[in-house]
């Protein structure tokens, strides 16, 4: 019987010396052909009916799953996780792989190339990928960077988890989305194409980014913390503006998700026709009758809140003036949104806004979301089966079931029991190649 350790031995004597600080897996190592045999002791195959399966083994061929079978079968290429707690891949349905947040953030908006920031993506697609995320949406960033890195993880040229990429954000002249507090003339020069003022030209916005490359369209329907500006938490696009870019989004095939604190923005979003929202720190009782009438997708980002909060009452407060003053505004409010949210029936997906919060973090998020009310099995929800639908590839990702993609993590003990399991993955495997075996 060939085991996954020996396959992880092998890599490791080519990998050595190679591996990304905080990410302390091997990878990858992919069974040489054939058929793989994931033998599991505790099994969530399907987290919506929260069923708990035993002493399971998973068939695997072409990176699919094709059968679930009773007991601990098969031979040649086996994977012994009789021990564990198997569960889907994680998806997190916010992040920013191109750039964390640091004390030289603002100087490197003015000296990093494109290509340099999808070089830094690679190396945070690694770490997002280890901690057991397998599927993401990366909602912001240069669309050069973005779609070149979301390209080359798709062609296996570099590790990461698969990236649904909307690219530069959709946003206003002067808001939150553009280019802010730099001299007039870098400023001029760094502003995106996708920056608009009026329907018309925010019309035009949404196109190029379809044109680009954008697999979702994400705007920025109000004001936001990390925008070196004091314009507020509040809307920032007119009704008309809303309206003409959510038109414009769905003739052309795409989601359109919204950046949204305030609730005025967050209610001119929703009937406007948008599909989600993303933090929804003022969220109220009108946000919360419009997303359930329309079945949308709250992504709370909870460790962006708590993040920002932290840095900027901390002693090493590295944002400016106008960030800091928003981020003490906001961050200490969103985990009781979130729990509003829940208690109003509205439908969460996970998100971290990772990039905010470090990359390799973003299970972080799980306990937060307990905090804010759900039970664990609501949390590990948000992350597979609510974040696949709410991202519409609920056929490729969130379960293991015959005719999906092997994408799996294993935990030692039970999450379902004490969510902070998913902060301590054991096993990453993503398309069925193993990516992280301890």
């Amino acid at each position: 019987m060939k085991s996954i350790t020996s396959l992880v031995a092998v890599a490791a004597i080519f990998l050595a010396g190679g591996a990304v600080a905080q990410t302390p897996a091997v990878a990858p190592v992919s069974p040489a052909g054939g058929t793989t045999f994931v033998q599991v002791g505790r099994l969530l195959a399907d987290p919506a009916n929260g069923s708990v399966q035993r002493d399971k083994t998973l068939v695997i061929e072409g990176g699919r799953v094709v059968e679930v079978r009773d007991g601990f079968v098969g031979e040649g290429q086996v994977v012994d996780l009789r021990d564990s707690f198997v569960l889907p891949g994680l998806i997190d349905s916010h992040v920013h792989l191109t750039g964390q947040q640091n004390p030289n953030g603002r100087l490197e908006e003015v000296t990093q190339s494109n290509a340099e920031q999808a070089m830094v993506g690679a190396r945070y697609a690694r770490r997002t990928l280890m901690a057991g995320f397998t599927t993401v949406a990366d909602l912001g960033g240069s669309n050069e960077a973005v779609f070149a890195l979301r390209d080359a993880i798709r062609r296996g040229d570099v590790p990461g988890p698969r990236v649904i990429a909307s690219g530069q954000s959709v946003s206003i002249h002067g808001g939150h989305g553009d280019i802010n507090g730099f001299r007039e003339d870098v400023m001029h020069l760094l502003s995106p194409e996708s920056v608009c003022s009026g329907p018309e030209d925010c019309m035009r916005a949404v196109r190029l980014q379809v044109r680009s490359g954008a697999d979702i369209i994400k705007i920025t329907a109000t004001g936001g913390v990390l925008s070196n500006t004091a314009a507020g938490l509040g809307q920032q696009f007119s009704e008309a503006e809303l309206a003409a870019i959510v038109e414009a989004g769905h003739r052309m095939g795409r989601q359109v998700t919204a950046h949204a604190h305030g609730a005025d923005g967050i209610n001119s979003f929703l009937r406007a026709g948008g599909d989600s929202i993303e933090h929804g720190t003022y969220l109220d009782a009108e946000s919360i009758r419009l997303m359930r009438r329309e079945g949308v997708y709250l992504v709370p980002t909870l460790m962006a809140g708590d993040y920002v909060a932290r840095i900027a009452s901390g002693p090493d407060n590295f944002f400016t003036p106008a960030q800091t003053a928003k981020a003490m505004q906001a961050g200490p409010l969103m985990l009781a949104m979130a729990g509003r949210a829940h208690d109003g029936g509205v439908r969460i997906a996970f998100g971290t806004d990772s990039g905010v919060s470090a990359h390799g973090d973003n299970a972080g998020e799980f306990a937060l979301l307990v905090r804010a009310g759900l039970t664990p099995l609501e949390a590990v929800q948000t992350a597979t089966v609510n974040a696949a639908a709410h991202l519409k590839i609920d056929g490729e990702a969130g379960r293991i079931a015959p005719g999906m993609p092997a994408d799996l993590i294993a935990v030692a003990g039970d999450p379902l029991s004490d969510v902070t399991e998913l902060e301590r993955v054991r096993l990453v495997m993503k398309g069925g190649v193993v990516y992280r075996a301890e």
